[in-house]
């Protein structure tokens, strides 16, 4: 009995370590479809999806869901946390462009799937260590849950298909990029002044409505982020071209307003 259990012990680790091998950090066909189907705009700041173009390519794109979904949840535990991080960011994007098709084009934001009384968020649809979860499960008690990554900037990185929300970068996340992948999606993000501005008349911070949702995520301390005043001051330089202003914004003297959210669908039509 014990030789049969130290058998089975080291079979569990062999499969573990086989599909720890077979996973493709790199996410490639997730890239390739990014790369192919969003495009930049707003001098980098923003981008537009091809939701047409998806559809064409919806085979590959659920080649790629099935791909994560078939990691095991002791699998994705052997990973380092950039690995982690980066697999649930892309889970998170790729199935919501996933469930944009189930009604695209009839549809004009992702406000209008789900029922009467649950939103797209709250739908169990995504495929993920053996069970089927929500968007919501995937961010909310995955990617922010308590004590895992703390990380503040995962909110410029998961996309809700939306205009309002930060761009879609045209590659994946990758382990060995992430660090910068984050960072600059922070910048771009506010450096886009339709959603985040200085404004010289009120003398305020006009920024998004994210920043507010998640003010709680931005005084957790990851590098810096002590507060949502601290993160905006480390971009100062990007939130306004006054250099009296710029300082006013890194010493926190700037009274912050959160702008309306735009939830039509960030598609290139």
């Amino acid at each position: 009995m014990k030789f049969l259990k130290t058998l089975f012990v080291a079979a569990f680790a062999l499969l573990a370590a086989t599909a720890f091998a077979q996973f493709d950090h790199s996410h490639k066909s997730w890239d390739d479809l990014l790369k192919k189907h969003v495009t930049y705009i707003s001098n980098g700041n923003a981008s537009q999806v091809s939701y047409k173009g998806f559809a064409q390519d919806r085979a590959a794109l659920k080649s790629y869901l099935d791909a994560t979904a078939g990691v095991s949840e002791a699998t994705y535990k052997s990973w380092n946390k950039h690995q982690q991080l980066a697999f649930l960011i892309n889970v998170y994007n790729a199935a919501t462009i996933e469930l944009i098709l189930t009604k695209y084009p009839n549809l004009k934001s992702i406000r209008e799937l789900g029922g009467v009384f649950s939103k797209p968020w709250s739908i169990k649809f995504v495929k993920l260590f053996g069970k089927e979860v929500t968007l919501d499960n995937v961010e909310h008690d995955m990617i922010r849950a308590e004590g895992v990554f703390n990380d503040p900037r995962i909110h410029v990185a998961v996309v809700c298909a939306s205009i309002g929300c930060p761009m879609l970068r045209n590659e994946s996340f990758t382990s060995d990029k992430l660090e910068s992948q984050l960072d600059d999606g922070m910048r771009r993000f506010l450096s886009d002044r339709s959603r985040n501005r200085y404004n010289a008349e009120t003398k305020k911070l006009e920024v998004s409505k994210i920043f507010d949702w998640y003010k709680k995520d931005f005084t957790k301390g990851h590098k810096g982020f002590a507060s949502l005043e601290a993160t905006l001051g480390k971009f100062s330089d990007v939130l306004a071209d006054d250099s009296a202003a710029q300082a006013d914004i890194r010493n926190g003297k700037i009274a912050i307003s959160y702008l309306d959210y735009d939830w039509n669908l960030n598609d290139r039509r």
